[in-house]
């Protein structure tokens, strides 16, 4: 999960087997006796602006209002997160990193710049400094967030081959908020991949108690899980499902094949 925190407005964008939510646009007000600066108000603004066409997939607009932003304010930190990840969805990687990078210089203690731009690098294929970034994001105290980061290291982890540390990350994000989907899917992976089927249906069982529409990755983690377990009617189940609501998906061929490994 990429997570983008503002002064007054938070933006979350979601993981990969969860459904984006648009969040309705929330602009405040002028407040009377405000300390800060026209510059930065004006920035803030467009950044707020900016965030809300993200969310929405206005990816155009939402680039107008945050370049708008840095004009105002070029010190102004969360205006250069948001652009970064409104390139990063644009696959602009040059400019996604570029603006993470500015956006950590003028506020190196940022967790949730962090926490996105280690999410980028291990998207990209450099696992090892996405982890150490997520890991940087860890060790603020005040960060309020830090489920987030641990989820995304343990997927980090796992594209490094490192199940153990992976598992261990995962815990953590559901100890802190057992409402983290992503990390009970994760943890779903590792047992399965160490043949512990019981426990993977267990936290696929987590998982799918918080995501409304599951997606053919967990469809299908739980259609192997019960070939595995050599319950025939739950994997009945799951190869209707894949074939409903997914019918053209990768998961849903690899099912009617019969490979489920």
């Amino acid at each position: 999960m990429i997570r983008l925190v503002l002064l007054v407005v938070t933006a979350v964008l979601a993981g990969c087997a969860a459904p984006d939510q648009p969040k309705q646009q929330n602009v405040p007000a002028r407040t009377a006796g405000t300390t800060e600066s026209p510059a930065v108000e004006r920035a803030k603004i467009h950044t707020e602006l900016g965030v809300s066409y993200y969310q929405n997939g206005q990816l155009g607009v939402a680039l107008e209002e945050l370049h708008t932003a840095v004009n105002a304010d070029r010190s102004y930190a969360p205006a250069y997160d948001a652009l970064a990840l409104v390139y990063m969805e644009l696959k602009e990687d040059a400019q996604a990193e570029a603006n993470f990078r500015q956006s950590l210089k003028m506020n190196p203690n940022s967790s949730e710049t962090r926490n996105n731009y280690g999410l980028f690098l291990c998207q990209r294929g450099r696992e090892k400094e996405g982890l150490r970034q997520l890991l940087d994001a860890l060790k603020n105290p005040l960060y309020q967030t830090p489920d987030v980061a641990y989820k995304n290291a343990g997927v980090c982890a796992r594209k490094l081959g490192d199940n153990k540390a992976a598992e261990g990350y995962f815990q953590r994000a559901v100890k802190l908020n057992p409402n983290q989907a992503q990390a009970w899917f994760g943890l779903a992976e590792v047992a399965y991949a160490r043949d512990d089927w019981p426990a993977a249906k267990e936290y696929l069982g987590r998982y799918a108690a918080l995501v409304e529409n599951p997606g053919p990755e967990g469809l299908w983690l739980g259609a192997r899980i019960e070939h595995r377990l050599g319950d025939r009617t739950a994997l009945a189940n799951y190869g209707m499902q894949l074939q409903r609501r997914f019918p053209s998906s990768r998961e849903t061929k690899a099912y009617l094949d019969g490979r489920f490994e």
